[in-house]
């Protein structure tokens, strides 16, 4: 009798970390494809990926793209037939406990080398969708201070611009 409720017991919690993994399966699935669509200029896959007041922050400080303003700046590079590649070389997932929202860190080969992205998915009648995504463009520790100096004078200016309108 201990032998099946252990069985039974085990058999729920596989079943848990099973749901679990599908789940981070195909988050992972959205987000290369939704890298892919870039990849091959798929404009309406790509935004299909994202949720309609989704939002994207680049790599330069004033890059926090709102999901219509994106779609705007997007639009030429897309329509150009090459927008941008990012394949993810490692990548973590996280869900909450009712698998309704997670978020995510990656590591992406780019054409910037490399680069880290991260964000936050929801999921939309029964679909998982990039509701908001961070691209960062990773610098080696001991490159700091040079990176520093080359962008100095114009984060000053900026600084400066953004600190009369908080």
């Amino acid at each position: 009798m201990k032998n099946k409720i252990l069985c039974c017991c085990l058999m729920v919690i596989a079943s848990a970390l099973n749901a679990q993994m599908t789940e981070k399966q195909k988050i992972g699935k959205v987000l290369d494809s939704w890298h892919l669509a870039a990849a091959n200029a798929d404009f309406d896959t790509y935004f299909g990926k994202m949720t309609k007041d989704g939002v994207f922050v680049g790599t330069d400080a004033m890059e926090n793209w709102q999901n219509e303003e994106f779609r705007t700046f997007s639009k030429p590079y897309f329509d150009r037939g090459k927008a941008w590649n990012f394949t993810a070389v490692q990548r973590n997932i996280y869900l909450d406990e009712a698998k309704n929202f997670a978020w995510f860190d990656e590591l992406l080969d780019t054409q910037m080398k490399i680069c880290r992205g991260s964000g936050v998915l929801i999921k939309e009648n029964g679909q998982w969708k990039i509701a908001h995504y961070v691209l960062s463009i990773a610098v080696p520790n001991e490159n700091v201070d040079e990176l520093v100096q080359i962008k100095e004078k114009k984060d000053d200016k900026l600084l400066m611009e953004l600190k009369k309108n908080p």
